[in-house]
């Protein structure tokens, strides 16, 4: 490929969400090849010490560049963890020829560009189980489950593990500080996660039942007391989103890089399908609760995502995280 054709293949694939947005990945790309590195200068000791949900999201950028290549007409191959001597070469991705491009493959990249995390209320409007199979089929291709939480003993049983985990991250003062150290006041930041993409009110006063992660818990006033509701008022209606558990067989970077790929075709397919989606990431952070979030569902495997997933009261547009230029996370070798 051309050295223009990379540029843009990364200018998309980077569009990538990832964990607090801290784009924990580097390029290098030669002639027919694109080498994709975890970048350890990026890391969230606290959050994330196994690099676990930081290879998810290099998992995410695979996809979407293989997205992009299908889209240009060029067909691409993946190799994942190709050198048994660096763990952080996470995959390689080959050009493999020429491509028919689909209306399916030209939907898909159009929904790199529209896809952004979501974290206001959707609308009140369930997720068609038809779509919800083809997300699921979709995600089986990587060898990864896809399971929403659909029964009541399993909801409550997510919904508590979810608020004990965000429970003990807000008791934490170095988790804290960490999450701090990644929220963005400047709209135009090329990394973090902007204010304004974030809910300033308490998200445990939200009439919903998931909790969101709280990413201002750290500069909000503490509230001593709430003044009583007016029992005359009708009650608030309730958010319920569809929530989506997604998990693997293994536990190790492979799968977390698979994972990645499912979770990404996934978001994608359901933003061309008119959805959005955030993460309720707080129960897998903390080896305690991810394990017996495993045990209270009785899962196989390992689960290595919860996402919940709606339609958007802003509509396809909204305020969209920065991402550090292309120049910054990729390095052209000569033939490239």
């Amino acid at each position: 490929m051309q050295e223009q054709d990379w540029e843009a293949v990364v200018a998309a694939a980077t569009r990538a969400p990832s964990i607090h947005n801290t784009q924990p990945w580097r390029f290098t790309a030669s002639d027919g090849r694109l080498e994709l590195y975890l970048d350890e200068g990026r890391a969230l000791p606290v959050l994330d010490p196994t690099r676990r949900q930081q290879v998810i999201s290099c998992g995410i950028v695979v996809e979407f560049a293989l997205v992009a290549l299908a889209a240009a007409g060029t067909a691409g191959e993946v190799e994942l963890l190709p050198d048994p001597a660096d763990p952080d070469h996470l995959a390689t991705v080959r050009v493999t020829g020429p491509h028919d491009t689909t209306d399916a493959d030209r939907s898909l990249a159009e929904a790199i560009q529209q896809r952004h995390t979501v974290r206001a209320p959707f609308l009140p409007r369930p997720v068609a189980a038809e779509l919800l199979d083809q997300l699921q089929a979709q995600a089986g291709v990587f060898g990864v489950w896809f399971k929403p939480i659909t029964r009541s003993e399993e909801e409550v049983a997510t919904v508590f593990l979810i608020s004990r985990a965000e429970e003990m991250e807000q008791g934490d003062p170095a988790y804290r500080a960490e999450l701090q150290s990644w929220l963005r006041t400047d709209p135009g930041s090329v990394d973090g996660v902007p204010l304004e993409t974030v809910p300033t009110d308490d998200p445990a006063a939200r009439p919903s039942d998931w909790l969101i992660r709280d990413f201002v818990v750290g500069s909000r006033e503490p509230h001593l007391f709430r003044p009583p509701a007016d029992p005359a008022a009708p009650p608030p209606e309730v958010e319920r989103p569809t929530v989506v558990l997604m998990g693997s067989e293994a536990d190790d970077r492979a799968a977390w890089l698979q994972s990645g790929r499912a979770l990404g075709r996934v978001l994608l397919q359901a933003t061309a399908a008119g959805l959005a989606a955030s993460p309720l990431t707080q129960a897998l952070d903390w080896p305690a609760t991810r394990t017996q979030l495993s045990s209270r569902l009785s899962l196989v495997g390992h689960p290595q995502m919860l996402i919940r997933m709606g339609y958007p009261a802003e509509g396809p547009v909204g305020v969209v995280s920065g991402r550090r230029p292309v120049g910054e996370v990729l390095r052209l070798e000569s033939g490239g």
